[in-house]
């Protein structure tokens, strides 16, 4: 994978641009804590200075103002981002996120890590994001569709399904896709399908898209166990979230054979030795919202979650889940990152130490965007797959793409982050070599 180029030149290259040798000193920057990540697989690469240099920077950053007419008849003004960071393989892939602690350092972190999940999958896009800093849950459903019809217009001139295609995140979902492929629709004056991923199936969206993550989370795990020589009936695991991620992952595992003894949503955590049935699980959380409550586990802290003596540990809810403060507490021999960034590159060392197998989040829930790609796919053969042939063409793509990061693994004696980031970057550095800079 190497082109021949020193690390020395790296190094130098980093320190032109003011970057820390030390990814521990801003670990708690999504951001910096990718970009520490980007730097070790660099220097592993010998990475050329002038290739480091141009995918290190975001192609292109949009912040726009999003006028909102509230039902009251005030306007409220929201802040919305998209960054591009790298669009050299493909169109910019990414989700739109709808939340209060959206950042531009967050949408940037996202963006690149889009880029690198994309590569890792060797999927023809590249990285993209965004979001706009709000309470979606203190919208009514008319602000909703006017903020994304809003903010969708602002970036008119971006999106597209050659140069830019969103996709759900954090707080959006089928509906709100569907509102962005009809705002972009009607200013092209036609239906645009492929436009945006995760939407409806009636609207072009596909079968086996709302699991897919979840399944690709599965298909490492049961990857990983198999490559370290660990059964599956009856290896124990804990789920940190619960929510499309999380409790997918989790039927999906028990269907394996796996048993699952700890769930957790944001009210709190349960833990049963025996194991916790996930359809039952699935049903409280129906009736009532949420995991608090249910009768049929013991009530324990999220952090205790984290803590508990399992054979694998799905961390699939927040960013910077497992920190320095609390990974050398982490009893699970495989850590699947459901999750994008659960894991800060100060926990990494320590997970390290200890030997634990972490199958990072940019192979791990790579699944979602597989599957959106396949979409992208059918959208414009105008051709759709039935669940089945989704799920084994996923189910292919993830395995090879497990097994590609575990030889980069074996050849270089990295562990499978730095492995997941040196096949990525050097996927994406080789196409920058191949097309040059246009001047």
């Amino acid at each position: 994978m190497s082109d021949g180029r020193t690390a020395a030149g790296v190094r130098t290259a980093r320190e032109l641009v003011g970057r820390s040798k030390d990814p521990v000193l801003s670990e708690d920057n999504p951001f910096e804590a990718m970009m520490a990540r980007f730097d070790f697989a660099a220097e592993q690469l010998r990475l050329d200075p002038g290739i480091y240099k141009v995918l290190r920077e975001p192609e292109k950053q949009i912040i726009v103002a999003v006028p909102v007419q509230q039902d009251s008849g005030e306007i409220e003004v929201y802040t919305g981002y998209r960054v591009l960071h790298n669009t050299s393989r493909g169109p910019g892939k990414g989700g739109i996120r709808f939340d209060l602690n959206v950042t531009l350092d967050e949408v940037k972190a996202l963006a690149a890590w889009m880029t690198w999940k994309c590569a890792v999958v060797n999927i023809p896009f590249g990285g993209a994001k965004g979001g706009v800093v709000c309470d979606p849950s203190g919208l009514s459903i008319g602000e909703l569709e006017r903020l994304t019809r809003r903010y969708t217009a602002a970036l008119i001139e971006t999106l597209g399904p050659d140069s830019d295609i969103p996709a759900p995140d954090v707080n959006t979902n089928e509906r709100v896709m569907a509102w962005v492929m009809d705002t972009y629709s009607m200013h092209k004056r036609h239906a645009v399908t492929a436009v945006v991923t995760g939407k409806p199936v009636e609207m072009g969206g596909s079968l086996g898209r709302r699991e897919a993550t979840g399944r690709g989370c599965m298909i490492t795990t049961r990857e990983a166990l198999k490559h370290l020589g660990l059964p599956l009936r009856g290896t124990k695991v804990a789920v940190q979230g619960f929510g499309n991620v999380g409790s997918v992952t989790a039927t999906l595992l028990e269907q394996e054979g796996l048993t699952i003894v700890g769930l957790s949503d944001k009210t709190g955590a349960m833990y049963n030795p025996n194991g916790i049935y996930i359809g039952d699980a699935l049903k409280w959380v129906h009736e009532h919202r949420y995991l608090a409550g249910y009768p049929n586990a013991d009530p324990i802290s999220n952090d205790e979650l984290l803590e508990l003596d399992v054979d694998v540990l799905v961390p699939a809810a927040v960013e910077n889940a497992i920190t320095r403060k609390n990974a050398a507490r982490v009893k699970a021999r495989v850590i699947c990152e459901g999750a994008n960034g659960p894991t800060t590159p100060g926990a990494d060392r320590i997970l390290e130490e200890q030997g634990v197998f972490v199958i990072p989040d940019i192979l791990a829930n790579a699944g979602g965007v597989t599957v959106s790609y396949f979409e992208w796919v059918q959208d414009r053969a105008g051709y759709f797959w039935d669940e089945p042939t989704v799920n084994e063409r996923l189910e292919s793509v993830i395995r090879r793409s497990f097994h590609d990061v575990l030889s980069v693994a074996d050849r270089y004696e990295v562990n499978m982050r730095t492995a997941a980031y040196m096949l990525s970057v050097e996927r994406v550095a080789a196409v920058h070599r191949l097309r040059g800079i246009y001047a």
